[in-house]
């Protein structure tokens, strides 16, 4: 055998030897719930239902407590195809206004008329925008309890709230809103609340029962104020270049994967939500139900009114007439 044939032999054997015999696609999921929560848990669930129904050939690594990246930054990576899924909702906005709608204050009158909502044509004119110029698909929507306010001392009307330092998220409509009624909003990471509040770097924050419980707002924190002043959802949602790179029956079994772990994310919430008002009690904290929603809603949403681009108005009008 002449030297230029053993060149080339050795080059193909190099070439089929490097070729994995049991190629596998691994994503990255990364999101801001801790192990306990029922997000982490529908997290967990969805990763076993595509690597059962992938037959092992994708496999899901999921990050919780912010540990691959904060929101913002998580879908940032899923852009550049650094990471594949994460959770978000109205910090979306920043990309695709209409996203903004997912928790506006007091758009939705109840749980039942947001799931209305979400599951109709609203919903997926949201998603359609996410996806088009974020470049992510929701796959599964996660119901959120309301989001209630937590402090130091009882709050039972707007003029209670003014020269509070309250941590909200990043998303415009929150701070605004807050600002009306008088707080000073800090912008913050979800990851450094708990620190912030016993510090005393700030005074309040604000999130439904599931996430005050689970963060243990309830050792830095002596009421929930149950103000509700956004009912709305998060979404687990999956890189569209991601998603696309994979053979058509891989798509339909990480669609039916999804699909499952949305049944299961619905029964969780509606048997794990409810109880954790009194295990807040049982930890020390004292829910003040005498709040004036009312007075609440009418300074948030006149706020929120004037701040709405003319999409999202027309949005939030017709958001409200779902019956």
């Amino acid at each position: 055998m002449g030297k230029r044939s053993v060149i080339w032999v050795v080059i193909i054997a190099l070439v089929f030897f490097s070729i994995p015999v049991d190629a596998k696609v691994v994503w990255k999921f990364g999101h801001l719930a801790n192990e306990q929560h029922i997000w982490h848990r529908t997290a967990l669930k969805f990763a076993e239902l595509v690597k059962q129904k992938t037959n092992g050939e994708i496999e899901i690594a999921i990050y919780p407590n912010e540990q691959l990246g904060k929101e913002i930054e998580n879908l940032n990576m899923i852009q550049a195809g650094t990471a594949e899924l994460t959770i978000s909702g109205e910090s979306m906005q920043n990309w695709a206004p209409k996203a903004a709608l997912i928790a506006a204050p007091y758009a939705f009158r109840s749980i039942d008329h947001m799931v209305k909502a979400l599951t109709g044509e609203i919903g997926q004119e949201i998603a359609k925008e996410i996806t088009e110029k974020i470049g992510v698909i929701p796959i599964i929507y996660h119901i959120r309890a309301p989001r209630n306010l937590t402090s130091n001392k009882p709050v039972y009307k707007p003029e209670d709230v003014k020269g509070l330092r309250l941590r909200l998220p990043n998303v415009p409509l929150f701070v605004e809103a807050w600002k009306a009624v008088g707080a000073i909003p800090v912008v913050m990471a979800f990851s450094e609340v708990f620190t912030a509040l016993q510090q005393g770097v700030i005074d309040a924050q604000e999130n439904p029962y599931d996430l005050i419980y689970s963060a243990s707002f309830y050792e830095v924190q002596k009421y929930v104020n149950e103000t509700e002043h956004v009912i709305g959802w998060v979404w687990t949602v999956l890189g569209k270049k991601q998603f696309e790179s994979l053979p058509k029956e891989q798509q339909k079994a990480v669609l039916e994967a999804a699909q499952e772990a949305q049944k299961y994310a619905d029964s969780l919430f509606y048997q794990e939500i409810p109880p954790i008002k009194q295990k807040l009690i049982e930890k020390g904290m004292t829910i003040n139900s005498n709040v004036d929603k009312p007075a609440f809603q009418k300074i948030m949403s006149q706020a929120v009114e004037k701040v709405l681009k003319p999409e999202q108005a027309d949005l939030y009008r017709r958001i409200q007439e779902v019956k």
